[in-house]
């Protein structure tokens, strides 16, 4: 009998949720132009993941810095700050269930406030912030929360189409316990009109699954004279691994 080294109590056993494929969008959609390319063009091959892809640790625990999670600072000069609306965004990792997930590490990153990232290959003309790095981590709680301190990213064009552009977004990336256990997603604003207008959004079929990607304004915990805050859950599958297109099931 396995357990969980964490707690001490028994791992889990039991059926597992039935997944809603009609949340999932197609591998192929044609008016997210990259989707064309990447799609399978061939029968897919399933592999089995190693042990140490399922188990191998991904990063310590004591690796974060002071202001890994305040993006207003990270990446300032001494006694300055990023440009921009102060937010805060807070949430907690939770399992299909509800219960939450600790210990798991999150990398997030975004445009600044004019919409421009800061990367080599950058091709809109918005100016760089030179106070603004617009990346950092942080770690989830007991109760599976976790905070960051940023500025509101502004929107971007992007060469999708002839006048597409991406609304305002920052990119998440959750790691659990093992290099495989990984989910990539993306939270977007309350009240952002050109969230409905956007090509890559378009691509999910259900608009329930769209709204769960929208971070609700949360008045009662900003910071008067200072931050707006956001609040934004991530649900995890729990104790199955994500599908992929050749093992529906999960892993």
């Amino acid at each position: 009998m396995t357990t969980d080294a964490r707690s001490n109590y028994r791992s889990e056993t039991g059926a597992f949720f039935q997944r809603d494929r009609s949340w999932h969008p197609p591998a192929l959609t044609p008016a997210y132009k990259t989707s064309v390319l990447r799609s399978p063009q061939k029968a897919l091959l399933s592999l089995d993941s190693t042990l140490s892809e399922i188990t191998g640790p991904v990063f310590g625990h004591n690796m974060l810095g002071p202001l890994d999670n305040d993006l207003l600072h990270n990446f300032a000069k001494p006694g300055e700050s990023a440009i921009g609306q102060r937010i805060i965004v807070h949430g907690r990792v939770l399992d299909e269930r509800g219960k939450s997930v600790p210990g798991a590490l999150l990398e997030f990153w975004q445009a600044n406030a004019g919409g421009r990232y800061r990367h080599k290959k950058e091709g809109y003309i918005a100016a760089l912030d030179p106070n603004f790095g617009g990346c950092g981590r942080a770690i989830t709680g007991e109760d599976g929360g976790y905070a960051f301190r940023t500025i509101q990213p502004g929107a971007y064009p992007w060469p999708n189409g002839v006048n597409d552009w991406r609304p305002a977004h920052i990119h998440f990336s959750i790691f659990g316990h093992g290099f495989a256990q990984r989910l990539i997603t993306q939270m977007y604003f309350e009240g952002d009109p050109m969230i409905w207008q956007c090509p890559i959004v378009g691509s999910i079929p259900d608009r329930t699954a769209i709204e769960r990607l929208i971070a609700a304004l949360d008045r009662e915990s900003t910071i008067p004279m200072n931050a707006r805050a956001y609040k934004f859950d991530i649900v995890l599958r729990g104790r199955r691994s994500s599908p992929f297109e050749n093992r529906l099931e999960g892993n």
